[in-house]
């Protein structure tokens, strides 16, 4: 069943209309007609529920609720990647492919080795695509949020807004002691997780931003005797992450 998002205000008592450009892609490209059945969910609830079509016109879908749905899709691990800004479409991979593993939250940071520079006008353009490749990702895969995706920053900017996450997780190709493994078995049990995952760019982390990081309570890791790309490295964590955590 597809999957569709809106805000509370498209609700209104038991029907709900989709606007925009679900319109298109419901009419046009699914060629969705009256009394098929999608599935919508309430961005700023959360909350599910199965629906009926039962009008089409240019502007709107209008759609009766059949039931609420009491699952989730969501995890109880809240990661969040602030990925060192890579070079040409990489950064559309690791919002696609980390959505559909259950990620909340990307920022990507200008780091020392980063090649690609964005003035104000394209890094406006980056950050709309961005979010939009989210939205469809978190359709794709049911999710019942819709990941953040945050301005550029630099990387000394960004401890303003780690303090409260329970672990902040870096990983750098020099590093060959501490684990993965070994941090999440460190991890308190909780009912819910912060993560914060860094991941630098096609150089890598610089040793002085990694000194810089290490002063600011990060866990250095290896993954390993092999050397990830820039857009696996955060697939990789996330999805180990996941599978030890979560429980949902």
């Amino acid at each position: 069943m597809y999957k569709f998002f809106v805000n509370s205000n498209q609700i209104n008592n038991n029907q709900i209309e989709i606007l925009n450009e679900d319109v298109n892609h419901i009419k046009n490209v699914l060629r969705l007609n009256k009394n098929d059945e999608i599935q919508i969910c309430n961005l700023n609830t959360s909350e599910n529920y199965e629906c009926k079509i039962i009008d089409l016109n240019s502007n709107s879908i209008k759609c009766e609720i059949l039931s609420k749905l009491d699952e989730t899709t969501e995890s109880n691990v809240y990661i969040h990647i602030l990925q060192g800004l890579p070079k040409s479409e990489k950064m559309e991979t690791i919002i696609q492919k980390n959505t559909e593993i259950g990620v909340s939250e990307f920022t990507p940071v200008i780091m020392e080795r980063c090649v690609v520079k964005l003035d104000n006008k394209n890094e406006n353009k980056k950050i709309e695509r961005w979010r939009k490749i989210a939205e469809v990702a978190a359709k794709q895969s049911k999710r019942d949020k819709i990941p953040i995706i945050n301005n550029c920053t630099s990387l000394k900017n960004i401890y303003e807004n780690l303090k409260d996450y329970d672990i902040v997780i870096v990983a750098y190709e020099e590093e060959k002691q501490q684990t993965l493994k070994q941090i999440i078995k460190e991890v308190n049990n909780k009912e819910k997780y912060r993560i914060a995952i860094i991941i630098g760019p096609e150089g890598g982390i610089a040793p002085k931003e990694i000194e810089f990081l290490k002063d600011n309570n990060s866990k250095i890791i290896t993954l390993g005797k092999r050397i990830l790309r820039t857009e696996t490295a955060g697939m990789v964590i996330s999805s180990i992450i996941m599978y030890e955590l979560d429980k949902n």
